[in-house]
């Protein structure tokens, strides 16, 4: 439940008010909202998804979850393009007549056709893609956002499963936390 005390809080000189409360609905997964990030976020440039998912079938048929999680991985968690992206870029892939599918077992795997490989064979040339995106966010910023991320996953185990007093423990540690930031911020 929402913390009125947090409201009260007085923000440093200079730094505006904290933000009103989120909506009860979770955030996105991995690290909030993303606009928090927006200076920093992963740069996806056009057609980027396409290349991922050709390479990727390059090396063998996979579902469309297995190349969102293997897209992930090799940007170093710095990219996870969204199944909104991956699933109509696959259907686009498909009606081009560049990869096939089938499906078997409840999941829909996908392969490579004679001119899917011809046209990944021309990708695999140039830098990955996934590297390309990981490279627009500086090691640092995407060490915090690693940092944010692993945050909320314990917030939101305790917001789940704590107790009264954790609870009560944990809103101490963000008001404390809050003001050490503010104050890392005003230094400058």
């Amino acid at each position: 439940m929402h913390d009125p005390d947090f409201r009260d809080t007085p923000s440093p000189p200079g730094f505006p008010p904290p933000p009103p409360p989120p909506p009860l609905a979770p955030p996105p997964p991995g690290f909030g909202p993303a606009a928090l990030w927006d200076d920093h976020a992963p740069r996806v440039r056009r057609g980027d998804v396409r290349a991922a998912l050709l390479s990727l079938l390059h090396e063998g048929p996979r579902n469309g979850y297995q190349m969102i999680q293997d897209i992930e991985e090799r940007s170093r968690g710095v990219w996870r393009p969204s199944p909104g992206s991956v699933y109509p870029a696959l259907q686009q892939l498909e009606d081009e007549g560049l990869v096939s599918s089938d499906e078997s077992g409840g999941s829909r795997a996908y392969r490579l056709t004679g001119p899917g490989r011809e046209q990944a064979a021309r990708h695999l040339e140039g830098e990955a893609p996934w590297d390309g995106v990981a490279r627009t966010v500086p090691a640092d910023r995407h060490e915090l956002r690693l940092l944010w991320a692993s945050l909320n996953e314990a917030f939101a185990h305790l917001t789940r499963t704590g107790s009264d007093r954790q609870v009560a423990e944990a809103k101490k540690l963000i008001r404390r936390t809050r003001g050490s930031v503010f104050r890392i911020l005003s230094e400058d």
